[in-house]
């Protein structure tokens, strides 16, 4: 407090059954500690008419790491000095992207941005010292640890945009998640970490992801414990039936009401496993992981075209609601949106689905079809404003699809649907978003979508193309270069991409890579109002496939 408090107390208005020794103090006014269940308290100073500043320090460790980060963080400093300083930080921050388009547009962008800048978030004292997730007390000796690692949702889009625009957070997040690996008792990367926790919500082990992108991008982090704490988290037998998952080739349902979810996520996270392997030249690793990259196919139902559940015996669920998200194996999704989840093997998902025609059809669908209110209504985080047709952009599985056009006779299509979810799921207003921006997740996909490509398969180095949104992107890169995005007469109409140039030379292929960022330059899209169909690409020019 800037003033000296004359007088304070407080009350607990929940009824206590049995204080004990406390009945010998009178500990409503004045007493040095304060505690309770619904505690209400007051403090006094003397009458003046300086404003009353409060300054609030906090700490994980203990008092003493408190206050030295009050002493560090404000000391002599007034709460106008201490805005203006924020405002400034953020400023800097913020400046990352430089960009055009109209206000709302531009609001959108740059709130978007700020979200993905709040979590993950600090968690030490200015000393370096912070409480592990076995409760200790640890000391971060050359990085900065982090927490609320919401990594279900933020591997798909924010960590990878971490890995462009965020370089040396990116490191200090790999190397918060090497740190709970090696105080964990499960001997698992984070889940789901929060303040010293894990929380263990929502499924898969997907901070695999995360460690793999950092290695394929180049981060200065150790390599083989990377790989070692990627490979022990794959193989914790408790976890989300991981024992039966390795035995069967899939989580059978009579274990898990969410076992084709978990099959999905788990293939998709050992082929990240299988792609750092394949890059540090582990061919024993590789190679198993490899095969279990490829289990998704074990809960594609033959003849019906859709992932679907099945028993321990291998048999089947035969009663099959594609609509519904409840008793049909997946969390937060139906069948519709889970089974386009196969991001490391798209070739592969289109034969499985029946091919070019089917598969285009079935996206087709996706995003035309209506979805009565009675196969969402009791599902978290799923509202009729985040779904166009059955599409689901208001939860995270679903973020890749709009972009799976790409490996199809239609890529043209991802441009169209792009900018309606832009436009629709995304408003300048109070209510603008259209679900949970889960830790930066929603924003993040915005701003990569908005740049005209997206990590379809985190762990690769490519980004595929979509369409840009605005006329000019640039990004002011750590290394001192820029990236420089185009599309001068982009708007609702000119939607479609009539050719590309990257550095002033044309560009045939369906994706840029990581390098094609980092070594700055320009990519320039010439837009037109009307598809160009003539616009496909050969084998060689589509993205990464595991299996063609």
């Amino acid at each position: 407090f800037s003033q000296p408090v004359t007088r304070y107390g407080y009350t607990d208005r929940e009824k206590v059954n049995y204080p004990g020794g406390f009945r010998r103090f009178n500990t409503a006014e004045n007493f040095p500690e304060i505690g309770g269940r619904k505690v209400v308290s007051y403090f006094e100073f003397k009458e003046g008419s300086a404003p009353l500043e409060i300054k609030v320090a906090l700490s994980a460790v203990g008092t003493d790491g408190a206050v030295k980060n009050l002493q560090a963080e404000a000391t002599g400093k007034s709460f106008d000095t201490i805005r203006q300083e924020t405002n400034g930080k953020w400023e800097n921050a913020l400046s990352v992207i430089d960009a055009e388009g109209s206000n709302d547009q531009l609001s959108m962008l740059y709130t978007s941005l700020y979200h993905t800048m709040i979590n993950p978030s600090v968690y030490m004292d200015v000393d370096g010292k912070y409480r592990g997730i076995d409760h200790n007390i640890h000391q971060a000796e050359g990085f900065t640890n982090y927490t609320v690692f919401s990594v279900w949702d933020t591997y798909r889009a924010l960590h990878p945009l971490f890995n462009i625009i965020k370089r040396d957070v990116s490191t200090d997040l790999v190397k918060s998640m090497l740190a709970h690996y090696s105080q964990s008792v499960h001997h698992l990367l984070p889940v789901w970490s929060h303040m010293g926790n894990e929380n263990w919500c929502m499924i898969g082990y997907h901070s695999v992801s995360v460690l793999a992108d950092a290695i394929t991008k180049g981060l200065p982090i150790d390599k083989q414990e990377a790989v070692k704490a990627m490979v022990s988290s794959s193989n914790v037998p408790y976890y989300d039936h991981t024992d039966e998952y390795k035995q069967l080739g899939y989580v059978p349902f009579d274990q898990s009401p969410t076992s084709a979810s978990i099959t999905l996520e788990n293939a998709y996270e050992d082929w990240t496993v299988y792609h750092t392997a394949l890059l540090l030249g582990d061919k024993q690793i590789a190679d198993t992981y490899k095969k279990r990259a490829l289990y998704y196919r074990n809960v594609f139902k033959p003849g019906l075209g859709f992932a679907c559940p099945r028993y321990k015996d291998g048999s089947w669920k035969e009663e099959i609601d594609l609509l519904s998200t409840h008793g049909q194996g997946f969390i937060e999704g139906n069948a519709w949106n889970y089974s386009f989840y196969v991001p490391q093997a798209p070739s592969d998902l289109i034969r499985l689905m029946g091919g070019n025609r089917s598969f285009i059809n079935k996206l087709d669908s996706l995003f035309t079809m209506h979805l009565p209110d009675e196969f969402f209504a009791q599902t978290e985080d799923v509202t009729r404003e985040g779904l166009l047709g059955t599409y689901v952009h208001g939860n995270e599985p679903s973020h890749h699809i709009p972009y799976l056009y790409s490996w199809t006779t239609e890529p043209w299509k991802t441009q169209y649907w792009i900018r309606e979810i832009m436009n629709r799921m995304y408003r300048n207003n109070i209510d603008g978003l259209c679900g949970n921006d889960d830790c930066g997740q929603m924003s993040a996909w915005y701003i990569f979508s908005a740049m005209g490509f997206y990590p379809v398969c985190p762990g690769t180095d490519q980004y595929v193309i979509g369409a840009p949104y605005l006329p000019y992107m640039q990004v002011n890169l750590e290394n001192g270069k820029t990236f420089t995005v185009r599309a001068d007469k982009v708007s609702d109409k000119n939607r479609y991409i009539k050719s590309v140039t990257l550095n002033g030379k044309p560009y045939k292929k369906a994706y840029i890579t990581h390098q094609d960022i980092m070594n700055g330059g320009e990519l320039v899209f010439q837009m037109t109002s009307s598809p160009n169909k003539r616009r496909q690409f050969t084998t060689e020019e589509k993205p990464y496939s595991l299996v063609e």
